[in-house]
């Protein structure tokens, strides 16, 4: 009797250091809000990283597509049934988080015998004016954090630590400025991504590494070009300039090439 509450501790640590590793090898998810609007960006192998939520609302998110694809239509359904119930303004990420999506990844990671989700979300949200743009985060334990400017999501808390410094190194007004510190940041949170799973590799090393990325812009356009020959380079916005009610798009090949720092060229079809 007394060893249950033990042995329920111990599973979630298990399931903890199990989910952990499912994201080792996964695509970190950057999110950059600009005086254009809120810029998403990640690379992928051919699987949409990215998706649009509601007016307003984009998603982006890393691990296991099945759970993602789930996650993502519970979201769209909760958007839309608030949207008609009440109003389109009702609709906010803090709302569809914190009392919709949250609750539902934290009950399935803590219910050991059930299998939890292998996601992690980064919800964007378009603000009504520039500086007023907001992400959630939230992590397969259904714990979320609130941001604003930026936002990651990598296989760890500490790469996503190192993504952000990368982020703040850059300044961020246009759009042509956000797509650079994404692709940047998110070369950053590959590369020690990378490094990690290198067993070989000492941690002071990998840290040493990470340091000289941050501060080397070409060391990173060259990891992204390598990366670009079986990856591609998947860019959405929420563009408040847009006229209408959704504010989504996807950024087309020939726009995200004359967008792209030091002529990295035309992403991989």
């Amino acid at each position: 009797m007394y060893e249950e509450p033990y042995r329920w501790i111990e599973a979630v640590g298990n399931r903890r250091q199990y989910l952990d590793d499912q994201f080792k090898p996964g695509s970190p998810v950057i999110g950059v809000s600009c005086d254009t609007g809120v810029l998403l960006m990640t690379m992928s192998k051919g699987t949409p990283k990215l998706y649009e939520i509601y007016d307003r609302l984009a998603l982006g998110g890393m691990g296991h597509p099945a759970d993602l694809e789930k996650l993502r239509f519970t979201l769209l359904e909760m958007a839309h049934v608030e949207g008609f119930n009440r109003s389109p303004s009702d609709v906010t990420g803090s709302r569809i988080v914190k009392y919709g999506i949250a609750p539902m990844i934290k009950q399935a990671f803590e219910e050991v015998f059930k299998a939890p989700f292998i996601v992690k979300i980064l919800l964007a949200e378009l603000g009504l004016k520039a500086g007023k743009d907001s992400f959630l985060t939230i992590n397969f334990d259904g714990t979320f954090e609130e941001k604003s400017q930026y936002a990651v999501l990598a296989a760890s808390a500490a790469i996503e630590q190192e993504m952000m410094v990368s982020l703040r190194q850059h300044p961020v007004v246009s759009l042509e400025q956000a797509v650079n510190a994404a692709v940047c940041s998110w070369a950053v949170g590959d590369r020690v991504q990378r490094q990690a799973l290198d067993e070989s590799g000492e941690q002071r090393e990998a840290q040493a590494g990470s340091a000289r990325l941050v501060n080397d812009p070409d060391l990173l356009y060259e990891h992204i070009r390598r990366c670009m020959n079986d990856m591609t380079i998947e860019c959405a916005l929420l563009d408040r300039h847009v006229p209408g009610a959704s504010k989504y798009r996807t950024l087309d090949p020939d726009e995200l090439e004359r967008l792209l720092p030091n002529n990295l060229g035309r992403p991989a079809a």
